[in-house]
């Protein structure tokens, strides 16, 4: 990852929690992608934090690696 995020690419809380700080957790990601939860369910990313809507799974990513899917993690249900 870039933009300053390097050493999060394995913490999903820590994505979530820099994401959150910069007040970017609401900003509409520019390529939504389909998630397949780990509760089996898919549903689709649209923001840079964002919640299954079966399970409630929290998912990040910052907007400087959004384009790939690889990089959105979990961090946590209700997190």
């Amino acid at each position: 990852m870039s933009c300053g995020c390097t050493g999060l690419e394995k913490d999903g809380k820590a994505i979530v929690d820099l994401v959150r700080s910069k007040e970017k957790e609401d900003l509409k990601m520019k390529v939504e992608h389909e998630i397949q939860c780990s509760c089996g369910n898919t549903f689709i990313m649209t923001t840079h934090v964002d919640k299954c809507p079966h399970c409630n799974m929290t998912y990040g990513v910052t907007p400087c690696s959004s384009m790939n899917k690889e990089n959105i993690l979990a961090s946590g249900i209700n997190y």
